[in-house]
């Protein structure tokens, strides 16, 4: 389910984000080797309608909601699109093989999909007195206990509850379910993974990670256009 995290960029404004606070703090996960975008996106944008693509896809193709919600994943960390344009959903959900992005964005604003969307929302709401919030996982950031992601929930047909709500080490994870298991990046990635894989990929490394104080000067450079990016 989706959680429905902002339906206006004014939401972060008021807890003192701003698109160069974002970028410089997508630093840190370059030492994780994780290629986030530096770079300052032009403003704030509200997830909403992001999410609504998710449910909108869901809906139509529930096959491909997973890998719908992987390239609008890519789209905001990766890129400097934003979330609540339609372009950008429309260019990130084109990448989906086998789904037609235009009916999708299209069908964000319709009532069945804000129905679907709002119901997601209210479920995502209902972390008070659970183990997830025992836990220190769950947020409050608009007035309701809420679970974060990743949060896994597993229920039973005679009632019983596991959970594993947000974010947990991996080894908490088999005990709820003993299918699971921690596995590589050959174990578990798509076909595309394995061939990367195959070709030596778990060899390759990104550029070394910037280090803070000098990556906050190149991106404050960047955002009051006193430095241009180009990728190469």
């Amino acid at each position: 389910m989706t959680i429905g995290l902002a339906e206006n960029p004014a939401l972060y404004a008021r807890r003192g984000c701003t698109p160069l606070r974002s970028a410089i703090g997508y630093t840190t996960f370059r030492r994780c080797r994780m290629p986030f975008q530096v770079a300052s996106k032009e403003r704030l944008s509200a997830t909403s309608s992001a999410c609504r693509a998710v449910v909108a896809t869901r809906l139509a193709a529930p096959h491909l909601e997973d890998a719908a919600f992987r390239a609008l994943q890519f789209a905001q960390f990766t890129t400097t699109g934003l979330l609540d344009d339609p372009e950008t959903l429309r260019c990130a959900l084109s990448g989906v093989e086998g789904l037609d992005a235009d009916p999708i964005v299209a069908a964000i604003e319709t009532p069945v999909v804000r129905a679907a969307y709002e119901a997601d929302r209210a479920r995502a709401r209902t972390a008070a007195g659970s183990p997830t919030e025992f836990q220190d996982r769950a947020a409050n950031t608009d007035g309701t206990v809420r679970y974060t992601a990743p949060s896994l929930i597993f229920e039973t047909d005679d009632g019983r509850r596991l959970e594993a709500g947000g974010f947990q080490p991996v080894a908490c994870t088999p005990p709820c379910d003993p299918r699971l298991r921690r596995g590589t990046f050959k174990d578990i990635g798509s076909a595309e993974g394995h061939a990367w894989w195959a070709a030596g990929g778990r060899s390759r490394r990104l550029p070394p990670p910037p280090r803070g104080h000098r990556a906050g000067r190149r991106l404050r450079r960047l955002s009051v256009g006193r430095a241009v990016q180009r990728p190469v």
